[in-house]
């Protein structure tokens, strides 16, 4: 009962069942957002190919939100360890065009580093590396919009945060949070963004 997510949460009323120290709350809400995710991505996908996309993108942002929110950081062994999962996954299931996977493993990779030295260091090496392992596993178009709508969230927020004094200028702010918003609707919702704005425009 005790590894069974948010249930074990409940069951031990927030508490280590060995130490009886307090559990943060933030474990158990992303056991239930992995869960909701995950369900979301069963039932909104239409081949095996796009629920296996759906677990694996997933499983990444979870992981490294966890991380960042916690430690500010993106370890390299995360990263290690999806990338040859997420090389396997597009050699199982080749994207049309084939070249879409490497060219959006460029893309996010190229566009990050690029914005990382106009910045000079604004975004971190390992927001760099994770946009770059996203686009292999996305393509180019998803990854774009997602990288776009992760900073306009993260502008919102900063821009908001500190005319609300609850940010201070030049104050470290965890980036993984907008990169998880952006990129998972990206992926859920992507063609239907696409769309409405070609439609307003036209």
């Amino acid at each position: 009962m005790d590894l069974v997510p948010v249930f074990s949460y409940i069951y031990l009323g927030g508490k280590c069942r060995t130490c009886h120290s307090k559990i943060p709350m933030i474990y158990p809400a992303i056991e239930a957002a992995t869960g909701v995710l995950f369900l979301s991505s069963f039932l909104s996908a239409t081949s095996i190919e796009e629920i296996l996309c759906g677990f694996l993108l997933v499983s990444l942002l979870m992981i490294v939100l966890v991380s960042d929110l916690e430690y500010m950081l993106i370890p390299d062994k995360i990263l290690l360890f999806f990338f040859p999962l997420f090389i396997a996954f597009r050699i199982i299931f080749p994207p049309d065009p084939w070249w879409d996977a490497p060219a959006g493993f460029t893309a996010g990779f190229v566009l990050l580093t690029l914005i990382s030295l106009i910045s000079r260091g604004g975004m971190g090496g390992g927001d760099v590396k994770l946009i770059a392992v996203i686009g292999l596993l996305l393509g180019v178009k998803p990854v774009i919009i997602g990288f776009f709508l992760s900073t306009f969230f993260g502008a919102m927020i900063g821009i908001c945060g500190q005319l609300l004094c609850l940010i201070k200028h030049r104050q470290p702010v965890p980036f993984v949070p907008f990169i998880v918003l952006g990129m998972l609707i990206s992926f859920f919702f992507g063609d239907q963004l696409i769309a409405f704005y070609i439609d307003l425009i036209f």
